[in-house]
């Protein structure tokens, strides 16, 4: 349809178009006029997430995910802070909201969760974007309740947020009690271990005893060793003397044996000369022979004696090696005995120090536990308080007038246009050609109306009748 047609159809059946327009604007008034007035308040808290925590003094990874805000809404949603915003209000709401219950439930059932849910149900929690605040808005019938709920899940929100920290620390607290009393017992009993074997053993951590009894077995370990070649080299002279006794150096170096031989060659001469002169019987020659023969004897008994001292020598050379080797043995024993003693006073040592780690960690995660489970502040900071508002929120007047106003500005549009549709006249000189498919041979002029004053009807019948096209011939 031609835009000139429309404003024709406009023109001619305004009146329809004011009265649909009229009677939505109307009803959306009155709509706006029955809706409940309701109103809204709104709080707001900030939560620190780039503070390090006060009692680690690290920045906790779980504030930095994307998902902690949305985590934090669900809290300050969740029944828990709703029971505790439910504690907030005051005595005249919560025998409001007792008869809202009575009515609705007849008695059943418990009133708490009720009054979480109906609550929950007022509230609106928006993260801001891209930033640490959360905005917290209650809707109510009542402005000074819509405040009061604001107010009291912030406060929840808060007392809940430092119950969600305190509660497992104390939890931990008390666990790390119990540990800390059986790791203490534990080094105790690690501590008595090592002070009676250090009793028993008499010895010490600072015991320079082992390198004492060390430095004896090496002397006697060379000594053993001194002994046991002065024991071979006796041993290979007994062996010589008992070969060939006169050839032996302290034979031969002896003076006495030397006096003797020297005296038994003199007389072996002596005899030579005297057999020569005297024959074999004489009593001198038979004298001197006796002689002889009792040096001879006098120089085997001397070397026998020096070849029996050897012999001697020999025998405590042997025998002070044997007692050197049994003394190095039971050196040797001994120091065994004392590494063994020392290895077991480091293991006893070990399991001190490693009882003392175990509970200085443990009495440290204590500590910390026990002032996290005495805080009292939390990264939450109420940056706005709600107030009552003086505006109810809804309905909005203003903007449902101009909606009932725009919806019947169109319905009153269609409303004409489906009226002429429904009853066609011929208003354009297209329409002819168009509507009755026949060609328009000539225009006849509209009538003038005289006017008349007092003449609503007459001035309405001669509007309507200029816009009107003329009938074709």
């Amino acid at each position: 349809m031609a835009l000139t047609r429309i404003l024709l159809v406009l023109r001619a059946r305004w009146l329809l178009a004011l009265f649909v327009a009229l009677l939505v604007t109307g009803l959306a008034a009155g709509i706006t006029a029955l809706l409940p007035r309701t109103y809204t308040s709104s709080a707001a808290v900030v939560l620190d997430v780039r503070s390090p925590d006060p009692v680690a003094g690290l920045i906790l990874p779980g504030m930095a995910v994307s998902g902690y805000m949305a985590t934090q809404a669900e809290i300050l949603q969740s029944e828990r802070v709703a029971l505790k915003a439910a504690a907030s209000l005051s005595a005249a709401q919560v025998e409001a909201f007792k008869a809202q219950w009575l009515l609705q439930t007849q008695g059943q059932g418990e009133f708490s969760p009720w009054l979480a849910g109906k609550l929950v149900d007022t509230l609106e929690v928006r993260p801001t974007r891209e930033s640490n605040v959360l905005t917290v808005s209650s809707t109510t019938t009542d402005a000074r309740l819509s405040a009061d709920v604001a107010n009291a899940f912030v406060k929840g929100y808060i007392d809940i947020t430092l119950d969600l920290k305190v509660e497992p620390a104390r939890q931990y607290n008390s666990f790390f009690d119990q540990q800390a009393q059986v790791l203490r017992e534990g080094l105790e009993a690690a501590q008595a271990r090592l002070t009676a074997f250090q009793r028993d053993s008499g010895i010490t951590a600072s015991d320079e005893r082992i390198d004492v009894e060390t430095a004896r077995l090496g002397e006697l370990a060379t000594q053993l060793v001194t002994l046991q070649g002065a024991s071979n080299e006796t041993g290979s002279r007994v062996t010589e003397a008992q070969a060939s006794p006169d050839r032996m150096q302290e034979v031969l170096g002896n003076g006495v044996i030397a006096g003797l031989t020297a005296d038994l060659a003199r007389q072996e001469a002596r005899l030579d000369e005297m057999l020569a002169r005297l024959g074999e019987q004489h009593p001198q020659v038979q004298q001197l022979r006796a002689n002889i023969e009792l040096l001879r004897s006098r120089v085997k008994s001397e070397t026998a004696r020096l070849v029996s001292s050897i012999g001697v020598s020999d025998s405590v050379n042997r025998s002070r090696t044997v007692k050197a080797r049994e003394a190095l043995e039971a050196q040797r024993g001994k120091v065994m005995q004392l590494r063994e003693q020392r290895d077991h006073l480091a293991v006893l040592a070990k399991d001190v120090e490693n009882a003392q780690r175990a509970f200085d960690a443990v009495y440290t995660r204590q500590s910390q536990t026990r002032v996290e489970s005495q805080l009292t502040q939390t990264n939450v900071s109420v940056l706005k308080q709600a107030v009552p508002s003086l505006r109810p929120a809804r309905p909005r007047s203003l903007l449902n007038l101009a909606l009932g106003a725009t919806l019947g500005v169109l319905l009153g549009l269609g409303a004409s246009l489906l009226r002429e549709g429904l009853h066609p006249v011929l208003r354009h000189d297209d329409d002819v050609l168009l509507g009755l498919d026949l060609p328009l041979l000539e225009r006849v002029p509209a009538l003038p109306v005289k006017r008349r004053r007092g003449g609503l009807r007459r001035r309405w019948a001669a509007w309507r009748g200029s816009g009107r096209a003329p009938v074709p011939a």
